[in-house]
């Protein structure tokens, strides 16, 4: 398959593979004691509605789009019955589902879909344009109705399987089940009713004390499976110091089985938001493929985790640094083709404009100081790369599964920052504490490069690229609810404040896609 037929496939499964699995989510939803007023619902659906566009401009895009012509009575009826309400955008812009749905089908060989759509480069220009967030919400109309072409470009005879509602029993990612069973604990917690909010003492509480607040915990973490002990027990004991260090563990914390303000706080979730957490990634567990043979990589955004995997077994797992809210790490499937020692950074057009050209301005040696070079111009703009070495901002390593998103495995000169628990520091890129124990893996099949070969390409200070003998499946994902090989049940926080926005839709069947 050609990368243009993938992101014809990636687009496509945005479009149409929503809808199945949103109604069936729906029906867990409407089973919980957690689902939402209709009052609730209806206030959304409003605040959705605020988001309009003037019908003229169906008109004008077709001017601009005359190979698209042919949709243009799809399209008008479709926007006519919304009253002119973007589908695809919200308040904070494009919506997770038009980034995400590349994993379903992507390796799928179905006749006759591997056609090229008529704008696709400008299509996967404007969607990555629209990965780095603004301040103010930018609503692109050639971006909405591009996507909503797509759905009516395609032959529905050729997706029968795709838009029927899956039955009860259709597998999914083996996640969705784990998680499912969670779900039932935690509806059966909630309608216990205790939940009590737990108030740390100013002096906090520590191994040895002995206080209400112990018992409080110990009830709480025994509700949560975390705690085995005698919950009437006031004393603070190395079993409960044990069991804090579990959920802290679950929760992406610092382990140190101490009571602090972050393990109180994580504590005192209530347990309906913990309810909509497991519900959302049960949905996107069904964005997943079903099984993957061989090798490949799943990074977990939220959790900053990069794992390998061999078939259905983690081999090992490797700390991450992931993009900043303003620019995030986008979710998508790709295949990892190339490793790139000692490799020059090219720096992308974003950061040269917003940090490298304001820099210059100030300091005509900045190139010389950060090793980097001019090695041409764009409209009078120039292109600039980092040299390799210790100081390039890629470390002495990179791994490549060519996307539209500019988004690459990499080493990284500031190893420090891996020691933080939460590491949303980059510009989009995946940073990895163990490049080299990655590159020894993915070469493991090559007997000329060991260890010993590895470390000294990473620090030839010449560019190197070696291809795979076999591209290496890489799956970005975005779960802040999943259970690990422990069988336990992890919590991560909502870094990109997705988990909501998917909530609402799920919750909704007559939500935007239904329109369709």
């Amino acid at each position: 398959m050609t990368y243009s037929q993938s992101r014809f496939l990636l687009v496509m499964i945005i479009l149409l593979g929503v809808h199945e699995a949103i109604h069936a989510q729906a029906q867990e939803i409407k089973r919980s004691k957690n689902a939402v007023p209709v009052q609730q619902m209806a206030l959304r659906k409003n605040q959705q509605s605020l988001l309009k566009f003037d019908s003229t401009q169906i008109a004008r895009f077709f001017t601009r789009f005359p190979n698209l012509n042919a949709y243009e009575q799809n399209i008008t009826s479709f926007y006519s019955k919304r009253q002119y309400t973007f589908a695809w955008f919200d308040k904070d812009g494009l919506v997770e589902q038009a980034t995400i749905r590349s994993n379903k089908l992507m390796n799928a060989a179905i006749d006759g879909v591997y056609s090229d759509f008529f704008y696709q480069k400008t299509l996967d220009s404007l969607i990555d344009e629209q990965r780095i967030k603004s301040k103010k919400t930018t609503l692109n109309i050639d971006l909405e109705l591009l996507l909503s072409c797509l759905y009516f470009y395609y032959p529905k005879t050729d997706w029968t399987v795709t838009n029927q509602h899956p039955l009860p029993d259709a597998p999914v990612y083996r996640q969705y089940e784990l998680l499912k069973k969670q779900l039932t604990k935690y509806q059966e917690l909630e309608k216990s009713g205790q939940w009590s909010v737990i108030i740390l003492p100013k002096k906090g509480s520590r191994l040895g004390d002995s206080a209400i607040i112990v018992t409080q915990v110990k009830t709480r973490l025994f509700m949560l499976e975390d705690f085995k002990g005698d919950t009437l027990n006031k004393s603070f004991d190395q079993a409960l110091a044990s069991a804090i260090e579990t959920f802290q563990q679950r929760n992406g914390l610092l382990a140190d089985g101490r009571l602090n303000a972050q393990t109180i706080a994580a504590l005192n979730v209530p347990i309906k938001n913990r309810i909509k957490q497991i519900v959302v990634n049960m949905e996107r567990s069904r964005w997943l493929p079903l099984h993957v043979s061989g090798d490949y990589l799943a990074v977990n955004i939220p959790e900053f985790k990069v794992h390998v995997y061999h078939g259905d077994s983690l081999l090992w797992s490797s700390n991450a640094i992931v993009g900043k809210a303003v620019h995030p790490t986008i979710q998508f499937y790709g295949a990892l083709k190339y490793i790139v020692f000692s490799p020059y950074w090219n720096v992308p057009p974003g950061i040269l404009r917003n940090e490298i050209i304001p820099a210059l301005k100030k300091d005509s040696n900045y190139l010389a100081k950060h090793h980097m070079e001019i090695t041409g111009y764009n409209k009078w703009i120039p292109v600039i790369r980092q040299k390799p070495g210790k100081q390039n901002s890629l470390g002495l390593v990179k791994f490549l599964f060519p996307n539209s998103y500019n988004i690459y495995l990499h080493d990284t000169p500031t190893r420090s920052l891996f020691n933080e628990t939460s590491r949303a520091f980059s510009h989009g890129c995946i940073r990895i504490e163990n490049p080299q124990k990655l590159a020894g893996y993915l070469l493991r099949d090559r007997g000329n490069w060991g260890q010993d070969n590895i470390k000294m390409a990473m620090q030839n200070g010449k560019e190197k690229y070696v291809t795979l003998s076999k591209p290496v499946p890489v799956f970005i994902a975005y779960f802040t609810a999943f259970i690990d090989p422990d069988n336990r049940l992890n919590f991560r926080k909502d870094i990109y404040n997705l988990d909501n926005k998917l909530y609402d839709v799920i919750q909704s069947e007559e939500g935007y896609l239904n329109q369709l």
